[in-house]
């Protein structure tokens, strides 16, 4: 039996899966890759530590995809989470469980999962290329090959997994949608998600690089007066506004973004409820009496944080401990559980984890990711219009959408 040829664009995580799957399905596989090293976002991915997957059932992980989630059933079905992290312990990379079913290797090193993934590619027999895809080769509605920089690569099937938008510094800057518009297929409106967003109150100017930890945080949508994302965790206050990882979950449940139309309420004491806290402020009124109320806060509060709630209590900041008010305190306990900050917009796409949008589903087989429209045509990872909330879900996407794509390229 004559093996296919098969190329694959992009050496992210989708298309490390892909082609290794393809290679062991028996197809001859290149790799096309325009960096000189592969996974060049993968290794940037939860910090350096790579979150790479979560290992939770189906119907959680499909209720953690806000966008097309139901599209990836076939995917997960053929590749699930447990089935992603059996893969990983058998190609060297030992995986731990955090909170969140938020799996991590136990080396907390996102490079042990690059080079394990391309030690795994080179030994299925792939062909890994240093070039830049250009345009399909097209002969009547079929794929031929690949146009690149250095040379046409001629090909029964093509799987194109060239990411999104985001970090464009690790190569991710648009090229899969430009040849799937080649192909026909359309490109749905392409925007950030799990991105910082932007504030116009200074007191995040005056706050940057204060990172807050265990606090509870609403995002609340000022036209119904409801939250739309409540979460409990870490954030950090920047030059621009807030990011960390509440905020950049919070950004998926940001739909249609305009200045004022979403208020962060931050709850910097959620261990103590309204009476507790209370009786805290008095504990540490009383000890500080003799002392002003801007020198009062050191224990309960981080530096950079005190200013601007002083401010918006609105006692001036001379006035002695044992003066403050039962009215004042109470006032006080409003500001600590309901600290907010305007949300007026998302930082760039370029600053964006994941890339909202991108190939219609409508136009993907989702048994096997292949076009519609061109035979031998397939996508995987980021380029398809599906995108999930934080903690592993849309690293999860690239391995079951490559795994998927890269068998039935072969088949």
């Amino acid at each position: 039996m004559i093996s296919k040829k098969t190329v694959v664009i992009g050496a992210g995580a989708a298309g490390m899966m892909a082609a290794g799957a393809a290679a062991e399905n028996g197809a001859s596989v290149t790799l096309l890759e325009k960096n000189p090293r592969v996974g060049r976002k993968l290794m940037i991915t939860g910090k350096g530590r790579c979150n790479i997957l979560n290992n939770c059932d189906i119907p959680a992980f499909i209720s953690n995809v806000p966008v097309n989630g139901r599209f990836l059933y076939s995917a997960l079905n053929n590749f699930s989470p447990s089935d992603a992290y059996g893969f990983f312990e058998s190609i060297g990379v030992p995986l731990k469980t955090e909170r969140g079913n938020r799996c991590y290797p136990q080396s907390d090193k996102a490079v042990d999962v690059v080079d394990a993934l391309r030690r795994y590619v080179l030994d299925s027999g792939v062909k890994i290329v240093t070039d830049t895809a250009r345009s399909l080769e097209l002969e009547d509605g079929v794929i031929a090959g690949v146009k690149g920089d250095k040379q046409t690569y001629f090909a029964d099937s093509v799987i194109i997994c060239c990411g999104g938008k985001s970090y464009p510094l690790t190569g991710s800057t648009g090229d899969g949608y430009a040849l799937a518009e080649q192909a026909g297929h359309t490109v749905t409106e392409l925007k950030p998600s799990l991105v910082p967003v932007e504030s116009d109150d200074p007191d995040c100017k005056s706050m940057q690089g204060l990172s807050l930890r265990n606090v509870a945080l609403k995002i609340i949508d000022n036209q119904t007066q409801k939250p739309v994302y409540t979460d409990f965790g870490e954030m950090l206050f920047t030059h621009f506004g807030m990011s960390g990882p509440m905020i950049l979950s919070a950004s998926s449940h940001i739909r249609e973004i305009v200045p004022r139309r979403y208020t962060a309420s931050i709850d910097l004491k959620p261990a103590l409820d309204f009476s507790q806290l209370d009786r805290r402020l008095q504990k540490d009124f009383s000890e500080n009496c003799n002392r002003d109320v801007s020198n009062s806060f050191s224990k309960l509060l981080p530096r950079k944080i005190i200013v601007p709630v002083l401010k918006r209590w609105g006692v001036p900041f001379d006035k002695k401990c044992n003066a403050v008010t039962r009215e004042e305190r109470r006032a006080l306990c409003e500001i600590l559980k309901n600290f907010t900050v305007p949300v007026s917009g998302f930082r760039p796409i370029e600053e964006a984890i994941v890339t909202s949008g991108g190939v219609k589903t409508s136009e993907i087989n989702p048994k096997t990711m292949e076009s519609r429209f061109v035979e031998g045509l397939y996508f995987a990872g980021e380029v398809i219009d599906v995108d999930a909330y934080t903690g592993g879900f849309n690293l999860q996407i690239a391995w079951s959408t490559g795994r998927l794509a890269g068998e039935k390229a072969q088949a």
